[in-house]
């Protein structure tokens, strides 16, 4: 259950015990939670398949945003996300895990970002949404995948397209109808935080930015404003080939973000 009363679908995955994470104690008591893009769901087989991977590493909880898969309420797109991010990761901790890191992709990207602000206003939803508050506390380390840097844009094809689903009531029924996602209608106010302001204020939290050279939706501007936003405090990654967020993500990429878990 979020702090705004929404009920969320979520899974844990123990660590498998597997050699990718042996020997090294930062993934002893780690867990890694693992936020989806939109129209995804703990149950869709790229984020099936990410769970897999990192348990090789640690434990993984996965779950669904509102609004997508067996989760309760409507999707903000990105918006209220925080406050499902911090059950997850508040969930985490009551399961006796010292360490908990989040790993987002596209708009996970962006709300794992905000959650991990160092920044009340960063964790604020819209109005009617109770005073936001961490939780789970502040994240141990923190990777953001396929992310936008900043809201609304519409640059690409993709993202015009995204924006007609969000926005008009038709787009809305073939989300719902389509692709199982519900979405809320009411546009943000207040607009939160943007991923590039968020990412100013996580340091000294270790950050993780990684995007394909092939992102159909975000150009290469993206995740280097986020990177210079972030400034010391974060990697980037820019991976040649690679597309878009969890359904592009192959196995190898996924191990060496797990890698990259075990050195910060």
């Amino acid at each position: 259950m979020t702090e705004d009363g929404v009920r969320i679908e979520a899974e844990h995955r123990p660590s498998d015990g597997g050699t990718s994470g042996a020997g090294n104690p930062a993934y002893e008591g780690c867990a890694i939670v693992v936020a989806h893009g939109f129209t995804g769901a703990l149950e869709r087989p790229a984020i099936r398949r990410a769970a897999e991977v990192f348990a090789e590493f640690a434990g993984v909880i996965t779950f669904s945003f509102r609004g997508h898969g067996g989760s309760g309420g409507r999707s903000t797109v990105g918006d209220l996300e925080v406050l499902d991010l911090d059950a997850a990761v508040g969930w985490a901790r009551r399961l006796g895990y010292r360490r908990v890191v989040t790993v987002g992709f596209s708009m996970g990207g962006s709300v794992v970002l905000r959650h991990a602000a160092r920044s009340p206003e960063a964790l604020a939803g819209r109005t009617e949404a109770p005073a936001a508050g961490r939780l789970g506390g502040v994240p141990d380390a923190v990777v953001s995948v396929s992310a936008p840097a900043r809201w609304y844009y519409r640059g690409t094809a993709p993202m015009r397209r995204l924006h007609w689903v969000v926005t008009r009531p038709a787009g809305r029924l073939v989300s719902r109808l389509g692709l199982g996602t519900r979405i809320h209608p009411r546009e943000w106010d207040p607009v939160p935080l943007s991923p590039i302001e968020s990412a100013a204020l996580i340091a000294p939290t270790p950050l993780l930015i990684v995007h394909g050279d092939q992102d159909a939706y975000f150009p290469l501007d993206h995740p280097r404003s986020l990177a210079g936003a972030a400034g010391d405090a974060a990697e980037l990654w820019i991976e040649p080939g690679f597309g878009h967020a969890e359904n592009a993500a192959d196995d190898a990429l996924l191990r060496r973000v797990g890698a990259w878990l075990g050195t910060v």
